[in-house]
């Protein structure tokens, strides 16, 4: 993992990113949550999500929005923030030309701007949305949503309200053409506190089924031993110190 460095629309943003060996290896792009809340790219959800998509083979890039860390820029509650997410994806790909695939997550505010940079890029092929906040937030610009993905919510959050979060992912499945898998991790609070690791294994075993239904019938067979040993062992391996000591577990993130 490397710090990177690059412009956006008002000013430089700062990153954290993995590339894999691979040179085809898909690609993934994490958000953060609410700035003005504490949200960095340092917290602990935003990082187990980007340790995930790493172990799974991914190139990875997680950054802070303008505003945050050394990212310039001052706070929109949106417009901009989509702008840097959309720089952000363009740096990502334009790093790894040869990607198969493009995945966006995010957690609460981010979940909420990966969703919107969703419907602005057919290019990206799946989503994992942590907490979005549909209690907060307008989600109705997902008529339709353009792709198949996940969403997960903790069953105790006290910040975004589970039923309406619930209730997002029923209208989303009732739409043609897309999938839209929804897990409550029950006992779950906003920060996941103490769950961080359900939470790498919704995500990861996600990530692994959608990868092994696009994988080409011959090269799955041949390749699924080894990736339910090896990948599926990294899921199990995960636990609550492997996150930052950047993370504020205090921190209300929105």
């Amino acid at each position: 993992m490397v710090e990177v460095l690059f412009n956006g629309h008002a000013g430089r943003l700062e990153g954290r990113y993995h590339k894999s060996e691979r040179p085809d290896a898909p690609v993934a792009l994490i958000l953060h949550p609410h700035p003005q809340y504490g949200g960095t790219m340092n917290n602990k959800v935003v990082y187990s999500l980007f340790t995930c998509f790493k172990d799974l083979g991914f190139s990875v890039l997680r950054f802070n929005f303008r505003s945050v860390g050394r990212s310039q820029g001052q706070f929109e509650d949106g417009p901009g923030e989509l702008s840097d997410a959309t720089i952000a994806l363009d740096w990502l790909q334009h790093n790894n030309p040869d990607a198969r695939q493009c995945w966006i997550a995010g957690y609460s505010f981010g979940a909420w701007i990966a969703l919107q940079l969703l419907m602005r890029r057919p290019d990206i092929n799946n989503f994992i949305a942590v907490s979005p906040p549909a209690n907060e937030k307008d989600f109705s610009f997902l008529a339709p949503c353009p792709t198949s993905g996940l969403i997960v919510q903790g069953g105790a959050d006290e910040i975004v309200n589970p039923q309406q979060v619930t209730v997002l992912a029923k209208r989303l499945n009732m739409q043609r053409n897309v999938a839209v898998d929804f897990a409550m991790i029950e006992e779950g609070d906003h920060m996941y506190n103490n769950h961080l690791v359900d939470l790498y294994k919704v995500a990861g075993n996600y990530v692994l089924d959608v990868l092994s239904r696009k994988a080409p019938s011959k090269k799955r067979r041949g390749r699924r031993k080894k990736s339910e040993s090896d990948e599926e062992a990294l899921l199990l391996e995960a636990d609550d110190t492997a996150m930052p000591d950047e993370a504020d577990d205090e921190d209300m993130l929105l």
